[in-house]
């Protein structure tokens, strides 16, 4: 088994109000005649209704109106990205009491830019890591790759369980936005995303042992599903002006019909039931989507209160966000108390979910 050692999420500097970011990218992506009022007040209504509080951006909020097309854009995400990067890595590393030359494997996530060379190769020398570290970029899993990489990087220790991994998100939400689209999916995303970076370090069961994380939270087993007919719930269309986002009303759908059955599924395996799980450390896609989870699995309102809190505090952070759900778990985790069930769990394009079986 692989064990989750530390977990750290870190964010741009700055940092606005929800109403004042709808503001300004109601101008910038509505402009301010006459004919825009309705879609501005729909705007409000929308941002409103993401139960965000403030969030975190790549820029200042004044340089969205102006920033330019998707190669202007890309670049601040090449740029504030890697700084991130670095910040995210060295800080988990630290967490876990472990350096940039133990690293063996970094897997690397994005959903929101794109590199060549990739994102782990512009961070490794910054950070020090070894000219012999593995290096496994992922794309186009968006939301669901925190748990995606947990999962991969899992399978990866199986095999080496004498290595350090590390998986490390980086997600600048806001330069996607599109300033020429008043569609409603546009809007939606302009008031639910947020910027931020995470990095999680696990290292395999000897190394563990070695370095004094055996009481570290244990990944048992994880499970992936793609369900059909639904390759444009959620995703990018990708042109001239960049990632414009695809966003399908029936997201909430899609978990109310499926996601009791899988996990039932997934716990049946291992001897468990939905009610033998204490902790859910859940992506926070939007209010009805935690609220499809909480109905789908007939859990107690309290039990996605983590996810609700990132929520509000940094918005949703696509792959990033249950990796910032997990540091606040694992914060809270009494480490002399006996390990109990926990499941990690997102859903994104494709569309598809992750599950990871976790014991705390």
């Amino acid at each position: 088994m692989s064990r989750i050692v530390a977990a750290r999420a870190v964010f741009p500097a700055n940092v606005y109000r929800q109403d004042e970011i709808t503001e300004v990218l109601a101008d910038a992506i509505l402009g301010d005649g006459p004919e825009a009022a309705p879609r501005r007040e729909l705007m409000r209504r929308l941002h409103g209704a993401a139960e965000v509080r403030t969030r975190h951006l790549a820029l200042p909020l004044e340089r969205y109106h102006d920033l330019g097309g998707f190669q202007a854009a890309n670049d601040v995400w090449i740029e504030v990205g890697r700084r991130l990067g670095v910040e995210a890595v060295s800080a988990a590393l630290a967490a876990a009491g472990l350096g940039p030359s133990d690293v063996d494997l970094i897997a690397t996530t994005s959903v929101t830019g794109l590199a060549v060379p990739s994102l782990d190769a512009r961070i490794a020398g910054p950070l020090g890591l070894r000219d012999d570290v593995k290096r496994m970029p992922l794309f186009g899993l968006g939301c669901v790759a925190g748990v995606a990489g947990i999962a991969r990087i899992h399978d990866y220790l199986r095999g080496h369980p004498d290595d350090v991994a590390v998986l490390l998100s980086v997600e600048l939400c806001s330069l996607t936005f599109q300033r020429d689209d008043s569609s409603t999916a546009n809007l939606v995303g302009s008031g639910l995303f947020g910027d931020g970076a995470a990095a999680v370090v696990l290292v395999g069961e000897r190394r563990a042992t070695e370095i004094g994380h055996g009481r570290a939270a244990q990944v048992r087993a994880t499970r992936s599903r793609l369900y059909p007919g639904s390759e444009r719930v959620m995703g990018w269309d990708v042109g001239g002006s960049g990632f414009r986002l695809v966003l399908a009303a029936t997201v909430p759908d899609i978990v109310d019909t499926y996601l009791r059955d899988d996990v039932e599924a997934f716990l049946a395996g291992h001897g468990l039931t939905v009610a033998d799980v204490d902790t859910w450390i859940a992506h926070p896609g939007g209010p009805k989507v935690i609220e499809a989870i909480l109905r789908a699995l007939d859990l107690k309102p309290y039990a996605l209160d983590v996810t609700r809190r990132s929520l509000a505090s940094v918005g949703n952070l696509s792959s990033s966000s249950v990796l910032h759900v997990l540091q606040a778990t694992l914060a809270d985790r009494d480490p002399g108390a006996p390990s109990r069930p926990a499941v990690m769990l997102a859903m994104g394009p494709g569309f598809c979910s992750e599950l990871v079986l976790v014991d705390l």
